[in-house]
C-alpha cells in the first residue's frame, strides 16, 4: 500500500512517514501545496490513501482536494489540520475529503482511520487469496489453511505487492521501488532474501513454486494456484 503525505511541518511529516513505514506502507512526502498536487496527479493510480494538511504554502489543502477530485473521485483522502470548528469539518468533508482528524492526534487513531478507509475503499479488494494462502490488507494478517503466519512488515508488503500483480511479472527494479521505496540504482539482491523467507514460511510440498522466478527479470505469482 502506498500513501502520500502532504504536510509542511517536518516534525509531523517525518513522524508519520517513519510510523507508516514501520507498519509496512510505502510513503511519499511533499512539504508544499504545489509539489503535493503534482505528485498526487502524476501518480494518482499509485496512491491508496492521501494524507493532506489543510494549511500549506503555495496552495491550500482545499485547492489540492478539489483538483484531485476532478481526476479521481474515489482515492481516500484524510485531512490533517489544526482547524477545529464543526463548520471546518463539514466544509472539508463536503469538498470531498473522506475523513478529518484534528492536530494533535495519536498515531494509533490515524492508523485506525486508514485501516477503515482501506476496508471501504470503492472497488478495492483488501483480501487476496492464492490457494490456501490469504492476505488481509486491512487487518494486516496472513493465514495459510486457516492458520496465522507471522511475517515481518517487509515480507508482508512484498507478498501483498506480488498478489496485487498476480499473473504479471514483477520486475526487480519495480519491486525495489514499490516495496522498499527506493528510486535510484540499488543492489536488488535484498529481494532474493525476502522471497526465500516467504517461500519457507508459506510453501508446502503441494505448493512449492507459488512464487515463480523469472530469471534475469523478476518474480511472478501465477493466476491459478
Amino acid at each position: 500500500m502506498r500513501i502520500l503525505i502532504v504536510e509542511d511541518e517536518p516534525s509531523i511529516s517525518n513522524f508519520l512517514k517513519e510510523g507508516l513505514e514501520e507498519e509496512g506502507f510505502a510513503v511519499d512526502t511533499a512539504d508544499n501545496g504545489k509539489q503535493g498536487l503534482q505528485l498526487a496527479l502524476d501518480y494518482l493510480e499509485e496512491y491508496d490513501i492521501i494524507l493532506l494538511d489543510w494549511m500549506l504554502p503555495g496552495m491550500s489543502g482545499i485547492e489540492i482536494l478539489r483538483n484531485i477530485r476532478k481526476e479521481d473521485p474515489a482515492v481516500p483522502i484524510i485531512f490533517l489540520t489544526a482547524r477545529d470548528t464543526t463548520d471546518d469539518a463539514v466544509f472539508g468533508l463536503e469538498t470531498g475529503a473522506n475523513d478529518y482528524i484534528r492536530k494533535p492526534f495519536a498515531f494509533e487513531e490515524l492508523l485506525a482511520r486508514i485501516r477503515v478507509l482501506m476496508r471501504t475503499k470503492s472497488g478495492e479488494n483488501s483480501v487476496f487469496h492464492y490457494g490456501n494462502i490469504s492476505l488481509d490488507v486491512a487487518s494486516h494478517r496472513v493465514s495459510k489453511a486457516g492458520k496465522n503466519v507471522e511475517l515481518t512488515q517487509k515480507e508482508f508488503a512484498l507478498l501483498e505487492f506480488l498478489l496485487r500483480n498476480k499473473g504479471k511479472v514483477s520486475r526487480r527494479t519495480r519491486i525495489i521501488e514499490k516495496v522498499w521505496d527506493i528510486h535510484f540504482d540499488y543492489d536488488t539482491s535484498v529481494i532474493d532474501v525476502y522471497i526465500n523467507a516467504l517461500r519457507k514460511k508459506l510453501n508446502d510440498k503441494n505448493n512449492e513454486s507459488f512464487i515463480e522466478t523469472i530469471r534475469g527479470v523478476g518474480y511472478r505469482i501465477n493466476d491459478e494456484a
